[in-house]
């Protein structure tokens, strides 16, 4: 049997290393997100995390509504609440066919994390930078 066929099921590779040490190499680092890079690949849970060292992951299957406003930012309606990304460029491509909101609709969005203060003044005018997530 292919060993990266039994390494998919097992959730281990030849090392004893998790699947999950594996992945972060199939995800592009976009600066505030990462994207998975395979067409069909789709992430179970978005990792939320804040400047201060907080996180919190949500299930997709957990997220009711995904909404955008340009001027509100993203809104995930999730049960018992909602979570509120802000900043700017968040629905702008960052590549070709990439950006942020459209990744959540499609659940290609692993992590999503706050820029720290000077990273959010030193990025470019049409990047995307997230600059609070309130849960």
């Amino acid at each position: 049997m292919n060993g990266r066929l039994l390494e998919k099921y097992i959730g281990r590779n030849g090392n004893g290393e998790s699947q999950s040490a594996l992945d972060e190499s199939e995800i592009d680092d976009l600066g505030c997100f990462g994207w998975l890079r395979g067409i069909k690949d789709r992430s179970l849970s978005v990792e939320l995390r804040q400047a201060n060292g907080n996180i919190v992951a949500i299930p997709y299957h957990g997220i009711e509504r995904f909404d955008f406003n340009p001027s509100e930012g993203i809104t995930l309606a999730v049960a018992g609440g909602k979570i509120l990304l802000k900043g700017r460029n968040l629905n702008t491509e960052v590549r070709p066919t990439i950006r942020l909101f459209e990744g959540l609709a499609r659940h290609r969005i692993p992590w999503i994390r706050e820029a720290d203060g000077r990273e959010s003044q030193a990025a470019a005018g049409n990047a995307t930078v997230v600059d609070s997530i309130q849960w």
